[in-house]
């Protein structure tokens, strides 16, 4: 018995320990980032949860070792470090801006870390229980409480493509309307494969092309009055829902 305590005792176990424990920690929460298909899982969230625990054991190190120095000047500097991995999983598509959420769960991942690299093992095995919790289940509670609704619609149109897409920002601004993203595809119109004939030729001007916009209104406005509209706009020839 006093020989398991003393191994429990030891520092290179305890050492080991805590790497084992940061891995499942923040692979608990890698892997729900996995889940999602988001930029940074299983291995992001691991590999930095590992480098917090051996931040703050070279700190202790140094301090036992040579006997001088502050333990917690290398861990402060690694929470403004971290934010450079975090930036890297932040990416704007179109009108939307993606991997705050992951960001933000590697800087939990990191404090978890730390905590851990510590030894304050119920705070760090808390705080991975109650990130996860919020990364899984917190939409069943935003859900309820958004007010707006998300919806993708397909706008066909003729004429410029600057000038449609001007168009339809303006439309959607006035009746405060977020476009969350929107993609641009070339549909021409079945007119463009019939023959025409040396008076009346098919300028590119004819030509039916299509913006699909994703779009997210307030719950209380109608989608079918939002579709009326833009369909009332020039050169908008056909407008759906997908």
């Amino acid at each position: 018995m006093e020989s398991l305590i003393q191994i429990f005792d030891n520092y290179y176990f305890q050492t080991i320990l805590k790497i084992v424990l940061i891995i499942i920690l923040s692979g608990i929460i890698g892997l729900e980032r996995d889940s999602w298909n988001k930029p940074a899982g299983f291995r992001t969230h691991a590999l930095v949860g590992i480098s917090s625990v051996l931040v703050v054991l070279c700190g202790e190190y140094f301090f036992k070792t040579f006997g001088a120095g502050d333990p917690t000047r290398i861990p402060a500097q690694l929470l403004s470090g971290i934010g450079f991995i975090g930036a890297g999983t932040i990416l704007r598509d179109g009108f939307n801006v993606k991997g705050l959420t992951t960001a933000a769960s590697l800087l939990a991942v990191t404090c978890i870390g730390l905590c851990i690299g510590a030894g304050f093992y119920f705070i760090g095995i808390t705080a991975t229980v109650i990130s996860y919790l919020v990364l899984s289940y917190s939409y069943l509670l935003t859900d309820r409480l958004d007010h707006f609704v998300n919806c993708e619609i397909s706008i066909s149109y003729k004429g410029s493509k600057e000038k449609a897409i001007k168009d339809l920002e303006l439309f959607f601004n006035s009746k405060n309307i977020l476009i969350k993203k929107l993609e641009l595809s070339n549909d021409n119109s079945s007119e463009s494969d019939v023959e025409s004939n040396s008076e009346d030729t098919i300028t590119q001007s004819d030509e039916i092309r299509t913006i699909n916009f994703h779009i997210k209104y307030d719950h209380n406005v109608k989608l079918s009055s939002i579709i009326s509209s833009i369909a009332s706009l020039d050169n908008i020839t056909k407008v759906e829902e997908i």
